[in-house]
């Protein structure tokens, strides 16, 4: 979650890019900017179709695939780190329900940033049935992009609450596994390589699988009794999807394990080494780092927060290479600036500050908090903040280029 700052914040409307004030949707039941009339989506849908046949036949012609994906060429690889510097990656403001994957938002975010994107960042949200976003895919990797799919196991937006469907006890019973495997056959099949994430910010009490909603600090009602039950049923949960990704074949996804830069709560038990499934089971490890989103919230400085829990990251693994999988800020004005803030930081990653650092991937978007106030964390929110952002990632230390190793 964005910092220490729960789901609530992101369930309201996203704030349209023309800058009008944005209209309730409801429980993020987007609704577009401008409603077309229905013939004129009619005319739309024919010159899709259209386009599309005349693209496969063109594709045909030069003995390309026609299609984005490469069916049953799923490479066994995963994503290895750069070798100087960190990738420079985002999730692009696909709007409140964080899926609305489009590749001109993903060109119009390299646009600001003056550079490509290595990774795009998109969530998965298990919403009626869990099934393989392969649209999502195909645009993300038709621009050539590397898909990097957070698998949200959540049934509605209710947050701060176990999921009624989707309980860590229910994914480790193997409930699911037949929807799951069917998911992991479909990425096999896709021919891409991608990044996949399995319980976002588990060390934060905002979403439905972390510990504090699946047991706790208790340990009498699962597994080791040495154990936090929470953490524990989570580590078997992630361990589970893994294994079943590896039975399927999906040789081609890169597992990220991801953790909140400050834990909620405070307890002994919920700390990220608890949740840890172990370097079998990972590949990357990654972190969420968020200054001020709203009036009177911490501030927090980029380094203070990471220097805070950067030795608990490396501590986990000897050689896995670690991520800032989520970072921003919002503007406020009387605790610091938003460009002073993301300049700093960006100087600092450069610096070499955290070592094992090795990617970076910022939160771009903007919502409207309970209050009807506005909440930008994105990085064209003024000149200022669009200099800074662009000014310190346009070093060739942050590389958009993707680096395989086979495995």
């Amino acid at each position: 979650m964005h910092g220490v700052y729960p789901l609530a914040r992101r369930i309201l409307p996203s704030v349209q890019r023309s800058g009008a004030t944005s209209t309730r949707r409801g429980r993020r039941a987007a609704a577009p900017a401008v409603r077309r009339p229905l013939v004129a989506l009619l005319a739309a849908a024919c010159l899709a179709v259209v386009a599309h046949a005349a693209a496969d036949a063109a594709a045909r012609g030069a003995g390309r695939p026609a299609t984005a994906f490469s069916i049953g060429a799923a490479p066994a690889a995963t994503l290895a780190p750069p070798a100087v510097g960190m990738y420079h990656s985002a999730y692009p403001d696909f709007v409140g329900t964080e899926d609305r994957v489009a590749a001109w938002r993903i060109r119009e975010f390299e646009r600001l940033a003056g550079k490509r994107l290595a990774w795009v960042y998109f969530s998965d949200n298990w919403m009626g049935r869990i099934r393989f976003p392969a649209r999502r895919v195909a645009v993300v990797h038709g621009m050539g992009r590397v898909p990097f799919i957070r698998m949200m196991a959540r049934s509605s937006w209710r947050e701060g609450a176990a999921d009624p469907v989707y309980t860590l006890q229910r994914i480790v019973d193997g409930e699911f596994d037949a929807d799951l495997t069917r998911w992991f056959e479909a990425a096999r099949d896709s021919g891409v390589k991608m990044l996949v994430e399995f319980g976002t910010e588990v060390n934060g009490s905002w979403f439905p699988w972390s510990g504090r909603w699946n047991g706790g600090g208790t340990t009498a009602g699962y597994g080791d009794p040495a154990l936090a039950d929470g953490p524990e049923r989570f580590r078997d949960a992630y361990r589970r999807l893994v294994d079943l990704s590896r039975a399927a074949g999906a040789a081609n996804l890169t597992w990220v394990y991801h953790v909140n830069g400050g834990s909620q709560p405070r307890a002994a038990w919920n700390t990220p080494a608890a949740y840890y499934p172990g370097d079998a089971y990972v590949d990357w490890i990654g972190v969420s780092i968020y200054g001020s989103q709203r009036p009177g919230e911490y501030y927090g400085s980029f380094r203070r927060q990471l220097d805070a829990v950067y030795p608990k990251l490396r501590a986990l693994s000897r050689d896995k290479p670690l991520a800032v999988l989520e970072w921003g800020i919002a503007q406020r004005p009387a605790r610091g600036t938003k460009a002073g803030w993301i300049a700093a930081a960006l100087r600092d990653l450069r610096a070499r500050r955290w070592p094992r650092i090795r990617a970076v991937s910022y939160w771009h978007e903007d919502w409207l908090d309970p209050g009807d106030r506005r909440v930008d964390l994105r990085i064209d929110s003024s000149p200022r903040v669009r200099r800074a952002y662009r000014r310190g990632v346009a070093s060739g230390f942050f590389t958009s280029r993707p680096v395989w190793a086979p495995r």
